[in-house]
C-alpha cells in the first residue's frame, strides 16, 4: 500500500493480493414460510458469524424478517463463494432445526430449512461506470 494514502481497514492484504470483496447475500426460508422468530434470527446471526470466521471471512451486517435473513460479508479471494454460502446454509439449517424444533416443525417439514436458491450480489467501491471509465483513460503507452 503506497504511504500516500491512508490505511483503510476494509482493504486486507495476503501474501501476494490486495483485496476488498463484499457479498451480498439473501436466503429464503423453504416455501417462504414464516419460520423466524426474533429469537431465532439473533441465533442465525451467531451461527453465521462463526462460519463466516472458520471461512477468515467477517460478517459484516446481518438482519432478517420472518421469512429470509440478508448478510453483507467481507471474505478472501482465496474462498469459494458458492462454499460458503453452501457452509452458512447447512450448518445454520442443522443448528436451527435442532435448537427450535418444536416451533420449525409447525413451518418446515422434510429435513429442509432453506429454500435450494439464494442471492449473491457483489457490493463495494465505485459504480461500474466509474470502473469502465477509469479502465478507459489509462495511460496506455504508444
Amino acid at each position: 500500500m503506497s504511504p500516500r494514502w491512508a490505511p483503510n481497514p476494509d482493504i486486507r492484504t495476503g501474501r501476494h493480493v490486495v483485496y476488498h470483496l463484499h457479498v451480498h447475500l439473501v436466503f429464503v426460508t423453504k416455501y417462504r414460510r414464516r419460520a423466524f422468530t426474533d429469537e431465532m434470527l439473533r441465533r442465525c446471526e451467531e451461527i453465521m458469524r462463526e462460519v463466516c470466521t472458520d471461512f477468515e471471512a467477517e460478517l459484516k451486517q446481518f438482519n432478517g424478517e420472518d421469512d429470509h435473513v440478508h448478510l453483507l460479508v467481507h471474505y478472501p479471494p482465496k474462498v469459494q463463494l458458492s462454499k460458503l454460502v453452501n457452509s452458512l446454509k447447512g450448518v445454520s439449517s442443522r443448528y436451527l432445526r435442532q435448537e427450535y424444533s418444536s416451533h420449525v416443525h409447525r413451518f418446515l417439514w422434510g429435513g429442509h430449512f432453506w429454500s435450494g436458491s439464494y442471492f449473491a450480489g457483489s457490493c463495494g467501491g465505485a459504480p461500474l461506470t466509474m470502473v469502465k471509465q477509469y479502465i478507459e483513460n489509462q495511460r496506455r503507452p504508444i
